[in-house]
Order: C-alpha cells, then structure tokens, then sequence
C-alpha cells in the first residue's frame, strides 16, 4: 500500500448540458481551475459513448474489452484527478444503466451528455503524487508518497 496525505481544497458544482462529452468537459474544466489532485462524483444520464467493462482476458498487460452505448443510459460515477504529462489526468469509472441492462467499468474517449450530468469537483491541496508507467500492467499507474511529516508541521 502507498498513500500521500492532503487537505481538501476547493469544492465546484459543475453542469455539464446535453451534448457535451462528459469527458472532455470535466477535463478542461479541470486544466482551466489548475486542479492537480482531487476527485469528482458525477450522475446523470449519457447518451453514447465507450466503456471498458474488463479485460478480454485476465493477464497483463491487459487487452481492454470495450463496449459501445447509445440512447438514455443514467449514470453514477465518480474520477480521480492526478498529475498528468502535460495536463491533470482523469480516470473515470461508473455505472451506467437502461431497462434491465447495466454497464460497469471505467469510461473511455467519449460520454456524451443526455439531458444533464451533475458533478462535484473536489480538490486535494498538499499531496505528493505522480503517474508513471508500468511496464507490468502497460498502464500510467498513480504513485502516492507520503510527506515528510518534519515539512508538514513546519
């Protein structure tokens, strides 16, 4: 196990319209608020988009196994924000349901909004975090490491 230890920062209610990519959306609101760290909760609906709901296989590195939606899917999830590259990276997971039929996993490329989705945007100010890749998993894994507690009681 690692962790890192942080402070709650700043707190945004988000709305994002019918139409909007529910993804792109949140990562540019995001980027623009200059959010290293945090999460988001977020429900609604969706429309269309792509979830992966697992690995073809379980081995590693994994071969996404990718589902398409389309039409009114409600929606419940919730996204880690940590540093990225050259932008915050989001990773998104949710449930999405229709009629008797329900999609879990971690949302991918595009989920365009139906009627409305509701996010909380939260932030976590003073953790020490990065994404590296892992040759093990072919992922860009968080990397958490805990303060040097003599620097935070200064």
């Amino acid at each position: 196990m690692r962790y890192t230890e942080g402070s709650v920062g700043r707190v945004f209610y988000v709305r994002v319209d019918h139409g909007e990519d529910l993804l792109e959306t949140l990562q540019n609101f995001v980027a623009e608020k200059g959010i290293h760290s945090g999460f988001i909760q977020f429900l609604g609906a969706v429309e269309e988009g792509r979830i992966v709901t697992g690995p073809h296989q379980p081995v590693l590195p994994p071969e996404p196994f990718m589902v398409s939606y389309k039409g009114g899917w409600e929606v419940v999830g919730i996204a880690t924000i940590t540093p990225g590259a050259d932008r915050p990276h989001l990773h998104y997971h949710a449930s999405a349901g229709r009629g008797r039929e329900t999609l879990t996993g971690c949302l991918r490329e595009k989920a365009l909004t139906y009627i409305i989705v509701e996010a909380v945007v939260l932030e976590i100010l003073g953790t020490r975090i990065q994404r590296l890749f892992d040759p093990r998993t072919g992922l860009d894994l968080p990397l958490p490491e805990p303060l040097d507690r003599s620097s935070r009681d200064q």
